[in-house]
C-alpha cells in the first residue's frame, strides 16, 4: 500500500535530562520532514529512542507529533514494548490519536520463538486497527524473522509491509523475489540500514526506512527520487556524498550520529539517553566533514 512507500524519514525525539519528551522541538524537527515533502514520517523508531521512553512519554511525543503534523505527511508510529499489552495499549492510543500507521518489532529479554512473535503481532494488529509494518531489526531485537514468518503475517489483515535489515550477501533482488513470490500483491518490501539504501531502492525496494533522512530530508528525498526514476547513475552520485556519514554511521551507530548533527545544524543541542554517552572531540569534526557535501 502507499502509506510503506518511498522515503520514510525517521525522527530524533528530544528530551529533557529526565526523559521527558520536548513536544515544541520535537514539533520543530517534524515541520521540518513535512515541508520538504518526505511520503511519511516515522514516529518513535529506533532513532526515536522508543526503547528507552516511558509508555507515558510516548504517548506525548505521538500527541505532539499528531498535532504537527496535522495529517500533511502519512504518520507512522512504532509500538514495539516487551509486553504485549503495553504494545496493545500503545497500538490503540495511536489509533486513537489519528496515527496512518504502526510499526512493530519484538523486543524482548528472553529470546522470542517464531510462535510468540506471530501471536504478538497478531494481537497488537487487531487492537492498532492501522496497517502495520512489521521491523524485522536482528541488530537491536536480537530476532530475526525467517522467510515463512514473513509470508504468515503478511496474510494477517492490516499487516502491509515488512521493513527489512540489509541482506548479509547483498542480494536485494534475490531476497525480494523470494518473498513477493509468496506474500500478497500490495505487501510492500523496504529497507533500514542508510548505506544500503541505494542499492535496495535500485534493486526494487519499496521504501527507504530512513535514519539520515529524519534531519536531512533534502539529499535523501533526491536520492529517492532518482531511484523511483531508475537513474542509476544520479543515484550513485549521491550515495557518493553520503559515504563519509554512512561510514559514521557503521562505525558509532546512527543513533549516536543524528544527536551531533542536530547540534552541527543549528536544530537543538541535545544528549542521548543515558547509559549512551555522547559523541566528542574526533568525531564531531568527522561529522561536520561528512555534513559538508550534503
Amino acid at each position: 500500500m502507499e502509506l510503506f512507500r518511498g522515503l520514510s524519514a525517521f525522527s530524533l525525539t528530544p528530551t529533557d535530562a529526565e526523559g521527558r519528551v520536548e513536544a515544541e522541538l520535537l514539533g520543530r524537527l517534524l515541520e521540518r520532514l513535512v515541508a520538504a515533502g518526505v511520503d511519511s514520517i516515522g514516529l518513535l523508531g529506533s532513532t526515536g529512542g522508543y526503547a528507552f521512553l516511558s509508555l507515558d512519554q510516548r504517548k506525548r511525543a505521538l500527541r505532539a507529533a499528531v498535532e504537527a503534523v496535522d495529517g500533511r505527511v502519512p504518520l507512522i508510529v512504532g509500538v514495539g514494548t516487551l509486553r504485549t499489552d503495553d504494545a496493545l495499549s500503545l497500538a490503540r492510543d495511536a489509533r486513537e490519536a489519528g496515527a496512518d500507521g504502526l510499526l512493530l518489532a519484538p523486543m524482548s529479554y528472553t529470546p522470542l520463538t517464531g510462535e510468540e512473535v506471530f501471536q504478538h503481532f497478531v494481537a497488537v494488529t487487531q487492537a492498532g486497527e492501522r496497517p502495520l509494518c512489521i521491523y524485522n531489526n536482528p541488530g537491536t531485537t536480537k530476532f530475526t524473522f525467517s522467510d515463512e514468518l514473513i509470508v504468515r503475517l503478511a496474510g494477517v489483515p492490516d499487516i502491509a509491509a515488512v521493513k527489512m535489515p540489509l541482506p548479509a550477501d547483498g542480494d536485494f533482488a534475490g531476497e525480494m523475489a523470494r518473498l513477493r513470490a509468496r506474500t500478497p500483491a500490495d505487501f510492500t518490501i523496504g529497507y533500514s540500514g542508510d548505506w544500503g539504501a541505494a542499492e535496495a531502492l535500485l534493486a526494487g525496494g519499496d521504501a527507504w526506512y530512513s535514519v539520515a533522512a529524519g534531519l536531512l530530508p533534502e539529499p535523501a528525498l533526491k536520492l529517492t527520487r532518482a531511484a523511483q526514476a531508475g537513474d542509476a547513475a544520479e543515484v550513485r552520485r549521491l550515495d557518493a556524498a553520503f559515504q563519509p556519514l554512512w561510514q559514521l554511521f557503521k562505525e558509532f551507530g546512527s543513533f549516536r550520529v543524528m544527536y551531533v548533527i542536530a547540534e552541527l545544524l543549528g536544530l537543538a543541542r541535545l544528549q542521548p539517553p543515558r547509559p549512551i554517552l555522547p559523541l566528542a572531540g574526533e568525531v564531531r569534526a568527522r561529522v561536520e566533514a561528512a555534513l559538508r557535501p550534503l
